[in-house]
């Protein structure tokens, strides 16, 4: 793993409110959501150190996907990436915006330093979880990128190899 562009899978064991930094409060719904992000960077900012800081547990609360994931009941249950030197955020995020089920609960999430006219790249989803994987698995090779997926041990928080 280099650079690239990735979803993270969310699970939201629990209805609740959360404060999103600068965004403010929103409701978020039990379920599945999916997060697109991309790291293109060389070092700090690649895309294996930009995942690890994603499943930290100990960070500083920056981007908006770091007020989700800290919250309680909240866990990511799989990484799907694809390495890319190319910028496809956008057009990922938009691709899974166009998905049978995709719903924007929380508007510019993600998207506040968005290139393109994306309303988030946060999704809400109400189906099961492997079914939302081999989703957004299809969602990545629409744009021509070979996707890889990991599940992630939520005991300890870290990639299953």
């Amino acid at each position: 793993m280099t650079r690239g562009v990735y979803a993270l899978i969310i699970h939201n064991e629990k209805k609740q409110y959360l404060k999103i930094g600068k965004l403010g409060t929103y409701l978020f719904l039990k379920g599945y959501y999916v997060y697109v992000g991309s790291a293109l960077g060389k070092t700090a900012t690649n895309l294996e150190n930009r995942l690890n800081r994603h499943l930290s547990l100990t960070k500083k609360l920056f981007w908006h996907i770091d007020f989700l994931l800290n919250a309680n009941y909240i866990k990511i249950v799989a990484i799907i990436y694809a390495n890319t030197t190319e910028k496809l955020e956008c057009h990922l995020a938009s691709v899974i915006s166009q998905l049978k089920g995709a719903e924007i609960l929380v508007p510019g999430f993600g998207a506040s330093d968005c290139t393109g006219k994306c309303g988030a790249h946060l999704f809400y989803f109400m189906i099961e979880k492997d079914s939302l994987i081999n989703l957004i698995k299809t969602a990545f090779s629409e744009i021509n990128l070979n996707p890889i997926s990991k599940k992630i041990n939520s005991a300890h928080n870290e990639l299953i190899h």
